[in-house]
């Protein structure tokens, strides 16, 4: 796991232990694995519990995106400074195979990074390494106040 203790900001906080991980990034088992601010790129972990399972056992779709949302998203957030935030305006996904229960890695990065609108890409990969679902999205940069 990759820390910049010259970083701040709540993104850096809640890695420090200093605040905790937002309810929606908890439900989700959210665990960072690496990130690379000046690259713009994260790896974090998921736990997809068998609450995330549909009737035929395979993590519902909304969950996945929710993953997606949640990689890309702070690969972002980390890069910027503490009085800003990022607010998503569109998420694209492609479901490519089913997902089970378990541990998914999700891989996120900043695609292109304007003022205020940036473009983000993922994707979410199984036990296996194999890609289970991708996804894009536009966020929009704001400044806290």
């Amino acid at each position: 796991m990759t820390t910049d203790a010259g970083r701040r900001g709540m993104f850096w906080d809640m890695l420090a232990g200093k605040v905790p991980p937002p309810p929606a990034a908890a439900l989700l088992g959210w665990e960072l694995v690496e990130v690379d601010p000046e690259a713009g790129t994260i790896e974090v972990a998921f736990q997809a519990g068998e609450r995330f399972a549909n009737p035929v056992g395979v993590v519902q779709g909304g969950f996945l995106a929710a993953m997606l949302d949640d990689t890309m998203g702070p690969a972002l957030v980390a890069t910027l400074p503490e009085d800003q935030f990022a607010l998503t305006l569109d998420l694209q996904v492609q479901f490519l195979r089913p997902a089970r229960p378990g541990r998914l890695v999700g891989r996120g990065r900043v695609v292109r990074r304007g003022k205020d609108v940036c473009f983000l890409a993922g994707e979410l990969l199984a036990p296996d390494g194999r890609t289970v679902a991708t996804a894009t999205a536009t966020a929009m940069v704001r400044t806290t106040g």
